[in-house]
């Protein structure tokens, strides 16, 4: 019944993490500059930021995540259903917290200086929030999977995680992102002035 060691989909899915572990981070800095005066790409890259996370996390990782490794994972044992119940609303969750960032930047806009202390109270809570939510599937989900999941449900959970990530008809959506992504990470400067 159980199957050794780590998946292809572990692999993938810690990736993804990681991948989005370095946007909020990006957010972070990218605020902290603005705080500084220090000078910032233009508001369109954080904007970029905010659509990665909108069209990749939300849109297709975290949908994956709940039918492909939380369901089977809640058909093998009631253990671990108040986290599983959790998570999933902070996936749910997590597409107010990005209208909440969205909302606190277009006032920033318009306003300036005075509402920069609400967009970093905003970015700052959406990164502690992703921090813990990334912890629990990181130490508690991932490593019952690994002990409790068959080899027939690793498959289906390695080809759902290793297929084409396309959610639009057509649109090679996979490959934009990590140009995307390229871009975030390659325009905010690692260090603050």
């Amino acid at each position: 019944m159980q199957s050794p060691g780590p998946r292809s989909a572990i692999t993938v899915i810690l990736r993804e993490h990681e991948q989005l572990s370095t946007v909020i981070e990006g957010m972070r800095r990218f605020v902290r500059l603005l705080a500084a005066g220090a000078p910032v790409p233009g508001l369109m890259v954080f904007r970029a930021m905010l659509y990665y996370i909108r069209e990749y996390p939300q849109q297709v990782h975290h949908p994956k995540e709940d039918r492909y490794l939380f369901t089977p994972l809640r058909d093998r044992t009631d253990e671990f259903d108040y986290v599983l119940a959790e998570l999933e609303s902070q996936h749910a969750r997590g597409d107010a917290k990005l209208i909440n960032i969205e909302h606190a930047l277009t006032r920033y806009e318009l306003k300036g200086t005075p509402a920069l202390r609400e967009l970093r109270a905003t970015v700052d809570e959406y990164a502690e929030f992703y921090a813990d939510h990334r912890c629990m599937e990181e130490t508690l989900i991932l490593p019952a999977a690994r002990r409790l999941l068959t080899k027939e449900d690793w498959a289906e959970i390695d080809a759902a995680f290793g297929a084409n990530r396309d959610p639009f008809d057509g649109v090679k959506l996979e490959d934009d992102l990590g140009k995307l992504f390229s871009m975030i990470v390659n325009t905010i400067p690692e260090t603050e002035s």
